[in-house]
């Protein structure tokens, strides 16, 4: 009997052992992800050692460019519905932030939100942009409005996404996000992730699910496995004090506009109103409809409000 239960024990460690192994997933090469996630106009300058994957794109005289920020495990991709309405007449930077996308891990492993608004001043240093409009989304909006406090003489206006600064308890938190943010647990998503994880976390973040297609998971899914962005999602999640400064964001005092999902599951649209509350003078639109990232769900509605904000060159 003792044989036959050593043999069962054997036999399931030797199927897990052959289940791990097929399910496993590696990370990927920057290289090996350039051709399909970084074609023309994508391009990559160096920053201190860091290669930044970047995309500047419409009319080099435009004197005010917009700057877009992405929000947590996204990428400048976000943004493409929105570049496209805009770059006729407007000049628009878009970047993947260290840990994300192809720029990938930074050698420094410091991803706390100050540090992230120091990396976007350098990055349009570098690009000789001085004064510029700046709009982010979820951990990109926080990032906007830190950047806005940070250099306020070179800020001209505010555009904020389902934008973070407050603390919050979401009514559902993306698998993956939670995954991330356990220690250990996340040492497994290293080696481990299902694409259909992945899928089940974007899912969460769109107000309407059956928006999300097959060839948006793959994008998310793809960056996820930059080598290096696994780990620094973690390390990101660690670092992470939501609302620690909130009580900053009454310092804002420039044009804003915050842009909103009432079906945002993850950041509250109690949270917008508090924006427009410690923002004097700020413009709230409200798309009744949509997620956590609208300008990626319904890029057409959300930018005419960007348009209007903005205002002719």
């Amino acid at each position: 009997m003792t044989r036959v239960i050593l043999a069962g024990i054997g036999l399931l460690l030797v199927a897990g052992a052959i289940a791990l192994a097929l399910a496993r997933t590696p990370d990927c090469t920057v290289e090996s992800l350039v051709p399909r996630w970084a074609p023309p106009p994508s391009d990559f300058i160096s920053l201190k050692g860091q290669s930044v994957h970047y995309r500047d794109e419409g009319p080099r005289d435009d004197p005010l460019p917009l700057v877009l920020v992405h929000g947590t495990s996204a990428s400048l991709h976000t943004w493409e519905g929105w570049v496209a309405a805009l770059k006729s007449e407007r000049r628009v930077i878009s970047f993947d932030l260290p840990g994300f996308g192809l720029t990938g891990p930074s050698a420094s492993g410091d991803y706390r939100d100050e540090t992230y608004a120091r990396f976007v001043l350098e990055l349009l240093d570098e690009l000789k942009v001085r004064r510029f409009a700046i709009g982010g989304n979820s951990l990109g909006g926080e990032v906007a409005w830190r950047t806005a406090l940070a250099a306020p003489a070179r800020v001209d206006r505010l555009i904020l996404v389902d934008a973070a600064g407050y603390a919050y308890h979401p009514k559902s938190v993306p698998i993956g996000f939670r995954i991330a943010r356990i220690p250990l647990l996340n040492r497994i998503g290293d080696i481990l992730l299902p694409r259909s994880l992945v899928e089940a976390s974007v899912l969460k973040v769109y107000g309407d699910p059956s928006r999300v297609t097959p060839a948006l998971v793959d994008r998310y899914f793809e960056l996820t496995l930059r080598e290096g962005n696994r780990r620094a999602l973690g390390q990101r999640f660690q670092q992470m004090a939501l609302g620690a400064d909130a009580a900053r964001i009454r310092e804002l005092k420039l044009p804003t506009l915050i842009l909103w999902g009432a079906r945002d599951q993850l950041n509250p649209p109690e949270n917008a109103r508090r924006f427009q509350a410690d923002i004097a003078g700020s413009r709230l639109v409200m798309f009744d409809e949509l997620g956590h990232v609208p300008h990626e769900e319904d890029p057409a509605r959300t930018v005419a409000a960007v348009k209007q904000f903005l205002g002719p060159r």
